[in-house]
């Protein structure tokens, strides 16, 4: 079973020096039958205009994994920094048992697009930790790559996060398909990064995502690019 969530359905914020999608309720957006999928609890796409940004604010208890999909962010946080994230990169941020970050369009000139994904973790007052894995952009196209995921691999190219979760992304071409298998009991969700795939013969274009219950695989065909979550 799938369930789409249409990107014109999402939650809107304009503030002038950020557009905000949010697929999940979230800050001033509220709606009681988005609230998370299973250990989900945020996806945000967030248009940053040049130079302007979030100063420092603080989390705690959430792991964050940010995806840049044109442009690039400046990050700093009480831990390290500052950092640079760009195109084919993927940042891993552990809130733990709190940290103060700040973040912002690293470019004077150009608008930054990212994607922003919270998920709960194992556990409550974790040590903080801050990673960034960087990969070839080629390892992404025609196959799913794992980014992220609680098994400790090469930190190079592969973020540990502290819950049983994986994200995946992929870029495909006319023509290409890749298929993701779900172990019993385990859940996806797919978020449509650009471009219109089909998604368990579901179309869905860029914006739209779906939560997928009850399925013993996960098949993307189509042309364009998709962040895929197993969760628990």
């Amino acid at each position: 079973m799938i369930t789409i969530r249409r990107a014109n359905d999402r939650g809107y914020a304009d503030r002038g020096w950020l557009r905000s999608h949010a697929t999940f309720s979230f800050g001033g957006y509220q709606d009681p039958n988005f609230v998370g999928f299973r250990a989900l609890r945020v996806l945000n796409e967030d248009r940053i205009a040049p130079g302007k940004g979030f100063g420092p604010h603080s989390h705690r208890d959430m792991e964050i994994l940010t995806y840049v999909v044109d442009g690039k962010l400046a990050h700093r946080d009480s831990l390290s920094g500052p950092h640079v994230l760009g195109r084919n990169e993927l940042q891993a941020m552990t809130a733990g048992d709190g940290i103060v970050h700040s973040e912002f369009n690293a470019s004077d000139t150009e608008a930054s697009h990212s994607i922003q994904i919270w998920i709960d973790p194992v556990a409550e007052d974790l040590a903080p930790s801050y990673q960034q894995v960087a990969f070839p952009p080629e390892e992404k196209r025609g196959h799913l790559l794992l980014l992220a995921g609680p098994e400790p691999g090469d930190s190079s190219r592969t973020a540990v996060i502290r819950q049983q979760a994986r994200l995946y992304v992929a870029e495909l071409g006319p023509g290409d398909r890749v298929t993701h298998t779900l172990a019993p009991g385990r859940h996806a969700w797919v978020q449509v990064v650009r471009g219109h795939v089909m998604v368990n013969a579901h179309e869905l274009s860029e914006g739209d995502g779906g939560a997928i219950s009850d399925e013993q695989e996960v098949t993307v065909s189509g042309a364009g690019e998709v962040l895929l979550l197993d969760l628990a």
